[in-house]
């Protein structure tokens, strides 16, 4: 399977997809570079680690399925979910698969990611992605303020 890789520059919104679903990987991925994203797809779990240590994603869309793995053993959500904060914080954070309730908030929580989405809303990507990022960004706001004053004072 050809291997994507869109080269980053400052200042460009990178996407990491770890999406196995055709269907899925072909809409995603025509969303986020409608939204100007830079995309970088992965197929499997040891791509997944190696480029998201690589660049700072600004999104991650993860399939619970991805690499013919379940929800319970998916190594890359697990990578994720068992990271620490300061290595995670850059991204928000998406969750794919058909047991969950569209940008239900427990659900993403229990996950330990910002927003789930059930295959049957993913031609709404292009919104929610946008609404969930706007989100964690104002959220984060004062966080990264405070870090950056931090940084140039020293």
């Amino acid at each position: 399977m050809e291997d994507d890789f869109d080269f980053v520059g400052q200042g460009d919104h990178a996407a990491l997809l770890a999406l196995s679903t055709v269907d899925a990987l072909t809409m995603a991925k025509a969303d986020l570079a409608e939204l100007g994203y830079k995309i970088h797809a992965v197929h499997t779990n040891e791509q997944f680690e190696g480029r998201y240590h690589l660049v700072n994603y600004h999104v991650v869309i993860i399939e619970e399925t991805f690499a013919g793995s379940s929800t319970f053993d998916n190594p890359s959500l697990r990578l994720i979910q068992s990271m620490p904060m300061p290595l995670r914080r850059h991204a928000t954070i998406f969750l794919v698969g058909e047991g969950y309730e569209t940008m239900n908030a427990m659900q993403a929580f229990a996950q330990s990611v910002h927003c789930v989405i059930n295959y049957a809303n993913l031609n709404m990507l292009s919104q929610i992605v946008q609404k969930t990022v706007a989100e964690n960004d104002l959220f984060l706001s004062t966080y990264r303020e405070t870090q950056n004053r931090v940084l140039h004072k020293r």
